[in-house]
């Protein structure tokens, strides 16, 4: 069976959050604190651990540590010359993680960068330019899909899916791509998109699916995940935080505790369609093998499209 294949498709948690509760020797950020890219190289072994925890946990589709691995990020740490070799050792780090399990899978992850171009951050030709770097490295590591991830502008959106598209046609190869747009709690995204421009802008492209994810928890992305069930032809993929951080003994928590998240996604599978179901910042291995407990035990509901 292959990755387009199943009927629901769970992925795993964000590198982030789960990095900081993890003991890292100060050494292994090697004066690039804060770049958690930098760590597939320079200790694997932690990101191998931290990929491994949510396979076991019951994640089907791993996405790499790679979500800042663009020249345009890296270059905030001096690092802008290693994007292969991050992209690379990110996508092997994931493979040694599935090791011989079968229908597991990797997803390159493909961040919104620090620049946005609807204001004026960058150019769209440094943009593109960037995107296809890390992009092409992540198809010639070997990953099964692309996941657009995060994105919160727009012109952003369009550049990655072009570049994208434009990399796999160039490489001969033929992925599934995901786009994964931020919606804040005002409704839109940063730069004031709402989710039905969001679908009459990338219908066109043929993407594999579109979503949500970051920003807010799952009750938050109620009326958009319910928008995209009954306007958005393709697959739905709903990635929520664990609710909204909270600052408790001078620790960010989030509060959804992993029986609420996985009723929550349980109602966006059975009532809304949705296929693809992960967790983005706050989310533990428990929360996902709560939700792949529960996942095993139904199917995404049959959607009525409007024309």
């Amino acid at each position: 069976m292959g990755f387009c294949d199943h009927n629901i498709l769970i992925f795993d948690g964000a590198c982030g959050t789960n990095l900081q509760t993890m003991e890292i020797p100060e050494s292994a950020w090697d004066g690039h604190k804060g770049c958690n890219e930098y760590l597939n190289l320079s200790s694997p072994e932690t990101i191998v651990q931290l990929h491994s925890s949510f396979v076991e946990a019951g994640a089907m589709v791993l996405e790499t540590n790679t979500f800042g691995a663009s020249s345009i990020v890296l270059a905030e740490y001096g690092l802008e010359s290693r994007v292969e070799a991050i992209n690379t050792a990110a996508v092997q780090n994931a493979r040694k993680a599935i090791g011989s399990r079968e229908n597991v899978y990797i997803a390159g992850s493909v961040g919104p960068g620090t620049k946005l171009p609807s204001l004026g951050h960058i150019p769209i030709d440094t943009l593109a330019a960037s995107l296809a770097e890390q992009i092409q490295v992540l198809i010639t590591a070997g990953v099964d899909a692309l996941i657009i991830e995060t994105c919160q502008d727009l012109l952003q959106v369009k550049t990655a899916i072009i570049t994208a598209k434009e990399t796999l046609d160039e490489l001969g190869r033929d992925l599934p791509i995901l786009l994964s747009v931020t919606i804040e709690r005002q409704g839109t995204m940063l730069v004031g998109t709402d989710i039905a421009a969001v679908v009459a802008t990338v219908e066109p492209f043929g993407l594999f699916s579109l979503g949500l994810n970051c920003a807010t928890g799952p009750a938050d992305m109620e009326s958009h995940i319910r928008y995209l069930s009954r306007q958005w032809p393709g697959r739905i993929s709903c990635i929520p935080n664990q609710g909204l951080p909270e600052i408790i003994d001078g620790e960010t928590v989030y509060p959804l505790k992993p029986a609420d998240y996985a009723n929550h996604m349980k109602h966006f599978i059975e009532n809304e369609g949705v296929s693809i179901v992960g967790g983005c910042c706050g989310t533990t291995p428990e929360h996902i093998r709560q939700l792949a407990q529960v996942a095993a035990t139904i199917r995404p509901a049959e959607r009525q499209v409007e024309a």
